[in-house]
C-alpha cells in the first residue's frame, strides 16, 4: 500500500472513531443526560478540560441541550470579537453552543454556520437552534478536512477542541485558508503541548480523554499556520493543566501519577489560537523589498 493511500486509511479511521464518539455524546443529551468524553456515565475524566468555560449569563440565554453537549476546551465566541453583520463557521459544531453564541454576537445581519460529520450530533444542533429561535444560522454536514463552502465565503472561522482530533490538520488549515475572505480571521480554541513529552507517557495521558489525543506540539501548530499561509500567528494559553487534574483516572489506569508528573506537569495546555489571512494583495512572505532568495519572494 502506498504511503498516500495509508494516509487516507488511517484518516478515515480516525474519523470514524471521532463520529462514534461524537454520536454516543449526542444520544446521551438527546436522552436527557449530559454528554460524556467517551460515552461513559461520568466526566471526571475530562472535567477540567471541559468545564466552567462559559459564564452563567450565556449558559442561561441557551438551551440546555446546547450548553450539556459541550465537549470543548476553551470559549473562542468570547474570544474572537466577532462583529455584527459578519459570517462565522464553526468547525466541528457539535451540539451547537459556539454557533449560537456567535449567532447573538454577529446579529441578524451576519450569518453563523456549523459544520459537522456526524448525524446525531447535527440533529441536536438543528433542535438547538429551533429552541433557540435562531434565525441566521446553518448547519452543515461535513468534514473540517473538506469544507463545504466556496473560497473567500468567510470572515471568520471558530473551533472548539476539534482541529487536534483531525487525522490531516495540514489539510484542514489550507481549507479554513481557502473559505477565509482575505484579511479572514482563524480564532480557534485548542490542545496544544509545551515542551517534549515522552512517547509511552504521552499516551497514557492521551487515554485521559480524546480531548488531548492528537494534540500538536506549539511549534508544529504554528508551522502548519505559516505552510496554509497564514500570518499574524499567534498561541495564547488559557489553562494548563497538570497531574493532579487527572489523578483519579491515571490511578484507575494503573498509571503512578506521581512518578510522571515532572514529566508532564504543564506541558499540556488549553490555548486561543490566532492567525489572519493576509488581505487582498497583501503577501504573507516576511522578506524584505528586493529578496529573491524564497519562493514566496520571486
Amino acid at each position: 500500500m502506498s504511503e498516500s493511500n495509508i494516509q487516507a486509511s488511517t484518516q478515515s479511521e480516525i474519523q470514524e472513531v471521532v463520529k462514534q464518539k461524537y454520536g454516543a455524546a449526542a444520544k446521551q443529551v438527546a436522552a436527557g443526560g449530559v454528554a460524556t468524553c467517551g460515552g461513559g456515565a461520568s466526566l471526571n475524566c475530562c472535567d477540567p478540560i471541559t468545564t466552567n468555560l462559559y459564564d452563567e449569563a450565556q449558559k442561561a440565554a441557551l438551551p440546555a441541550e446546547a450548553v450539556a453537549a459541550s465537549l470543548g476546551c476553551g470559549n473562542p465566541t468570547a474570544l474572537a470579537q466577532l462583529q455584527p453583520g459578519e459570517t462565522v463557521l464553526d468547525l466541528g459544531s457539535g451540539g451547537g453552543i459556539d454557533v449560537l453564541l456567535s449567532a447573538k454576537r454577529v446579529g441578524p445581519a451576519g450569518k453563523a454556520y456549523g459544520l459537522d460529520m456526524t448525524d446525531e450530533m447535527l440533529a441536536l444542533a438543528r433542535e438547538n437552534q429551533k429552541k433557540a429561535g435562531a434565525t441566521n444560522v446553518e448547519f452543515l454536514k461535513g468534514s473540517i478536512e473538506n469544507i463545504p463552502l466556496p473560497e473567500n465565503s468567510v470572515d471568520v472561522i471558530i473551533s472548539n477542541c476539534v482541529i487536534n482530533l483531525s487525522g490531516d490538520k495540514d489539510r484542514v488549515l489550507r481549507e479554513a485558508f481557502r473559505v477565509l475572505k482575505p484579511g479572514g480571521r482563524l480564532a480557534v480554541s485548542d490542545v496544544v503541548v509545551r515542551g517534549e513529552v515522552p512517547s509511552n507517557i504521552r499516551r497514557s495521558i492521551e487515554l485521559w480523554v480524546g480531548c488531548v489525543a492528537g494534540a500538536l506540539q506549539e511549534s508544529e501548530y504554528r508551522e502548519k499556520l505559516d505552510r496554509a499561509g497564514f500570518t499574524a500567528i499567534d498561541v495564547e494559553p488559557t489553562r494548563v493543566y497538570k497531574v493532579a487534574d487527572a489523578r483519579e483516572f491515571l490511578t484507575a489506569a494503573g498509571i503512578d501519577a506521581d512518578s510522571i508528573a515532572p514529566l508532564i506537569d504543564g506541558k499540556f495546555i488549553s490555548a486561543f489560537i490566532r492567525a489572519t489571512k493576509p488581505a487582498a494583495g497583501a503577501s504573507s512572505c516576511d522578506c524584505p523589498p528586493g529578496c529573491t532568495d524564497l519562493p514566496c519572494c520571486h
